[in-house]
């Protein structure tokens, strides 16, 4: 499956085009996660792309959303599913822009170990700063998900200090269920 390089070639080829061997995905602290199979479209994001995630997730994320609109906090979709295939790329264009494999690993997750693969996690911002910074932990957005996210069944997957070897993200949020 998608989270199993070691057993599909198609992927192992991938990852070493990209500089990542097989020891590097066996070290790895992410678990496996293989790509949602059941998606519905959500909303265009902030940048106006179409997003998908799974149907639990979109309820849950459309309930939480409007909730904080009504406690006066807006949130925005920044990004949700994420193919194998879309990871790649992703780490591919760091690539070209001169970024090193290790700095790009510390905040992307090689292909095949994303949560986002699995459609129940969301990348969320607000108007008040730049997406995807750590500013936005300095936000209302942010002090409301820490307070009500878990209402809704979502947790920060990657906290500071995280046992996972990523960065402190404060945007990325994963629902419980898909």
């Amino acid at each position: 499956m998608a989270g199993d390089a070691a057993l599909n070639p198609t992927l192992a080829q991938r990852l070493r085009t990209l500089g990542i061997n097989e020891a590097a995905c066996a070290a790895c602290q992410l678990p496996p996660q293989d790509e949602a199979a059941d998606l519905v479209q959500g909303e265009p994001d902030l940048f106006g792309r179409t997003q998908y995630m799974t149907p639990a997730t979109a309820t849950a994320w459309h309930r939480m959303r409007e909730q904080a609109r009504s406690d006066r906090v807006t949130l925005h979709l920044i990004s949700a599913f994420r193919s194998v295939d879309y990871q790649c790329r992703l780490i591919e264009q760091k690539l070209a822009d001169g970024r090193t494999l290790p700095e790009i690993l510390r905040v992307n997750a090689i292909p095949g170990f994303s949560e986002h693969h699995t459609g129940r996690a969301l990348d969320l911002g607000t108007d008040e700063v730049e997406p995807l910074t750590l500013a936005f932990e300095q936000t209302p957005a942010f002090d409301w998900l820490t307070r009500n996210a878990h209402r809704f069944d979502f947790h920060m997957s990657f906290p500071r200090d995280n046992p996972f070897d990523i960065d402190y993200e404060p945007w990325h949020w994963m629902h419980q269920s898909g």
